[in-house]
């Protein structure tokens, strides 16, 4: 297709910023109809994620968390969970000083027993600490829908922005891991942000490049994956601002290029010494668990970096985790060790088949339109690295992983709207109905979703395990069904997760520790548990009947 026949199945909007004296203002009457269908999008994705935070116990990650941010609350500084620095915790904590529990102070324990100590030991509500604990990541989510909306619309119209927001919205993986207390969102979030406002720094580089470099800091500040978006976020920096000066001279042009990502760099480095700053201005720092010594590029990386020294260990202790050869699961198959694979498989299938399809076609759209094509680096490049950066990860737990290609592709699919070709549009439009409907039918279980090429939520334990399907979310429902169907039964449970099950009412053995033929009654599994069960469990499972299931994450077995 030649230049000037792309320019007419487009829409006449450009690239950002002043918008107003190029595109037609719409009809007075139809100028609510965009802030209405936002509201009502957004309206829905906090409904699902407020009933899904209320009916669900603590995952694995979120109990220490939430008893770091309340430690945070209670001047004990930075003592525990060193390998994830506190701006993720401090937006937590909001909503855990809402719910003013009691903490013990004088604890002094492991950081395994900090959360389970918090929520079942110190005289507190663990549903209501939970909720609270939930409400501000499920706000923060609820903006950064905000920047899809803005970031599509900036570049193909408002049709464009709406889109985006409607598949951000039905996102499953969004929605699950949006209504937790946990770190994966907020930094993706994050570095969205800051891509969106450094392609609007391309036509006001003074407001938009230090706001940028706040937002990069910001996802640094909430957890270390983010390091890998700095070098391109620097460059996509200097690209901004090389194009907001074309009128300058070329070594005039070269210094401001090289300010601008001076500034963001600065501005990102100050926000993470703010963050420690804000828990302990006197940055005491010790240690729980011993700081293992790294040596070679890895090491040398956590000494250059410009941060406090708790960030520096924390990253210690983060490549002590990569070194772990952790157990892995994918299509049936348990492993130990890391498949470069995993992530691409695990998300193939737990991406809606609609959202593949429009994540595609936004990437060509990007890359084969001449408006458009400006845009790629600012979307592509930086999903790009994250996502090969992740693959190398040795962790193997979920897509949890790979937040942030539901945020950059989405604004990407948005744009598949701006073809004014009508087929296009109406098959875009049928991709995210089916969208929307695949969601809405995994309702409220968001965490176990596979589209409906593998199975549905009800089959993603037979191909994926751990943050794809059970996280140990599923406590309190499991504690309903026994006392509903099973009030009088004898039960044995092998539960994977950070809940206490005597809490929740569940009266329950531990079948390992008896001989097998002592195990009678229900056998209650965690699916995890179940995909990597090997010698006494694995004998259990094989010699029972499956009877039920609760949440698509719990099996109950017949002995």
């Amino acid at each position: 297709m030649m230049a000037s026949e792309q320019q007419r199945v487009l829409d006449p909007v450009p690239e950002s910023g002043a918008r107003d004296d190029v595109v037609r203002q719409p009809r007075p009457a139809r100028r609510w109809l965009v802030p209405l269908l936002v509201v009502v999008l957004l309206g829905q994705m906090a409904a699902v994620m407020v009933t899904t935070a209320v009916q669900q116990t603590p995952t694995i990650d979120e109990p220490v968390y939430v008893a770091t941010a309340a430690e945070y609350l209670h001047g004990q500084g930075i003592r525990y969970n060193p390998e994830h620095p506190p701006l993720g915790k401090l937006v937590v904590a909001v909503g855990v000083a809402i719910a003013d529990p009691h903490v013990d102070t004088a604890f002094d324990g492991p950081q395994i027993d900090l959360g389970p100590h918090l929520l079942y030991e110190s005289g507190n509500d663990p549903w209501r600490l939970m909720f609270w604990a939930r409400l501000p990541v499920i706000v923060l989510t609820l903006l950064f829908g905000l920047v899809v909306f803005a970031f599509a619309r900036d570049l193909a119209g408002r049709a464009a922005g709406l889109t985006g927001l409607a598949l951000y919205a039905f996102s499953p993986d969004v929605v699950a891991h949006g209504s937790l207390a946990t770190l994966d969102v907020p930094t993706a979030g994050f570095l969205l942000t800051s891509v969106w406002l450094l392609w609007r720094a391309r036509l006001r580089p003074r407001w938009y490049v230090p706001l940028a470099g706040l937002a990069l800091g910001a996802a640094l500040a909430t957890k270390m994956s983010a390091l890998p978006a700095v070098p391109v976020l620097l460059a996509l920096a200097a690209l901004s601002v090389w194009s907001a000066r074309r009128g300058d001279e070329t070594r005039r042009r070269l210094l401001r290029v090289l300010a601008g990502a001076a500034v963001v760099a600065l501005a990102a480095v100050a926000v993470v010494w703010a963050s420690y700053l804000v828990v302990d201005p006197r940055l005491r720092w010790t240690s729980q668990d011993q700081v293992p010594v790294v040596h070679g590029l890895r090491g040398t990386l956590a000494d250059l970096l410009p941060f406090p020294q708790a960030y520096a260990d924390g990253m210690r202790l983060q490549f002590r985790f990569e070194n772990h050869p952790w157990e892995g699961f994918l299509f049936g198959r348990m492993y130990t060790g890391h498949l470069w694979y995993y992530l691409p498989a695990a998300l193939l299938v737990k991406t809606p088949l609609g959202l593949l399809a429009l994540w595609a076609a936004g990437a060509v759209v990007l890359v084969s339109v001449r408006r458009l094509r400006p845009a790629a680096p600012y979307l592509l490049v930086p999903a790009g690295v994250l996502l090969a950066s992740a693959m190398t990860g040795s962790r193997d737990f979920g897509t949890r992983y790979a937040l942030f290609l539901p945020m950059f592709l989405t604004v990407a699919a948005g744009c598949v709207v701006a073809v004014r070709r009508p087929r296009a549009r109406v098959v875009t439009g049928a991709l995210v109905l089916f969208v929307a409907v695949s969601s809405l039918l995994t309702f409220p279980f968001y965490l176990p979703y596979s589209n409906e090429a593998f199975g549905g939520p009800a089959r993603t334990h037979l191909r994926l395990h751990d943050s794809n399907v059970d996280w140990g979310q599923d406590l309190g429902r499991l504690a309903d069904r026994l006392r509903e169907r099973y009030p009088d039964e004898r039960i044995w449970l092998v539960y994977k997760g950070s809940g206490l099950p005597s809490a929740y009412g569940i009266k329950a053995s531990d079948p390992r520790e008896v001989p097998v033929d002592d195990v009678r009654g229900l056998l209650v599994v965690s699916d995890s548990s179940v995909a990597k069960a090997k010698g006494r469990l694995a004998e259990l499972i094989d010699s029972s009947r499956p009877v039920d299931e609760v949440g698509h994450s719990i099996t109950i077995y017949r002995r």
